[in-house]
């Protein structure tokens, strides 16, 4: 089978197209022809192993030395279950699914195999009306976003701004806060404000033309995506009981968000929570039910990857942007 293999950390370039054998799958997977992935910003600084110093050893350790000990990027997919393992119970042959692939990674190719109940990721049949290119956007991205809106406690009437909304984490956080009933606030560059409006967000921020933290206004749950913005600040921009919710923060942005909350009410966190089989099937619903989309900016065939990769780090991408693989 065809796949896209990381020979090492580095640019783009480093991802390149091979043949690899095709995997078999054990008693309690399935095998799933994958016929869309995606490129996500968390792909791209795994490529390129750009993770904060203190985290760098630990990571390195985890995911490979030299190169990634899993040669095989990817964290999201849609396909067709080929074949499945004698235990499995809940899929079958010819399903239509869409799934993470968790810490696992190996959707940058032509077939994987994936526990029918895994550890991490998640993997569910996916709504009847949506394309693989569609689908294979949501698992990831939507998420996270709602394990991270979870920890949030975000709820009806809640003041929620999302800074960094024009991306995969941000477009979903904007409609999943809506569909539980808050009021939202999408920071992001002007090129993207349209977008944001069209998916539902009640009022927009250029962030080069105004800083939201120098407003009076406060905020029950802050979600920054992006990093762009001073962790001090924003806990200040919160409500009395508020929440920041930092998706991927350094280390002295943690510092600086918990010395600004000390001896308030207000909490700081790094981490979602929740179960990602139960979380995918929530986001199918609302994905069949029209009240959550997935934004797809551009298309890429699986021979484009690298090209997928360069345009992603422009940082210009709308919401998602999907590898057609087959």
């Amino acid at each position: 089978m065809r796949a896209v293999v990381c020979t090492g950390y580095g640019p783009p370039d480093v991802l390149q197209l091979r043949d690899v054998a095709k995997p078999v799958p054990k008693d309690n997977e399935v095998l799933v022809r994958i016929r869309a992935t995606t490129v996500s910003t968390a792909d791209c600084e795994l490529r390129k192993f750009d993770f904060a110093p203190w985290i760098w050893l630990p990571m390195r350790l985890a995911f490979g030395i030299i190169r990634p000990r899993q040669p095989v990027l990817g964290q999201e997919l849609a396909g067709d279950v080929e074949s499945v393992g004698k235990d499995v119970r809940s899929l079958r042959k010819g399903d239509r699914v869409f799934a993470s692939t968790g810490v696992g990674l190996g959707a940058y190719a032509e077939y994987l195999c994936l526990r029918e109940n895994p550890q991490t990721g998640a993997i569910v049949t996916m709504p009847a009306t949506l394309s693989y290119e569609d689908a294979a956007a949501v698992p990831y991205g939507g998420g996270e976003a709602l394990r991270f809106l979870r920890t949030g406690g975000v709820q009806s009437g809640h003041r929620v701004l999302v800074n960094g909304a024009g991306g995969s984490f941000g477009s979903y956080a904007v409609q999943l806060a809506k569909v539980l009933g808050a009021h939202v606030t999408a920071v992001d560059s002007a090129s993207k404000l349209e977008m944001l409006r069209v998916i539902g967000a009640d009022r927009v921020i250029d962030y080069a033309q105004e800083d939201f933290t120098d407003s009076p206004e406060t905020y029950d749950v802050i979600f920054d995506v992006v990093r762009n913005t001073p962790s001090g600040r924003m806990v200040q921009s919160l409500t009395e009981n508020g929440c920041l919710l930092m998706a991927n923060p350094g280390f002295m942005q943690i510092v600086r968000a918990k010395w600004a909350s000390r001896g308030s009410k207000k909490r700081v966190s790094f981490a979602g929570s929740g179960e990602a089989s139960e979380d995918l099937a929530y986001l199918a619903g609302l994905v069949e039910e029209g009240k959550v989309r997935p934004v797809i900016d551009r298309r890429f065939p699986l021979e484009q990857m690298a090209e997928a990769h360069r345009y992603a780090e422009t940082g210009q991408k709308l919401g998602n942007i999907v590898i057609t693989v087959a």
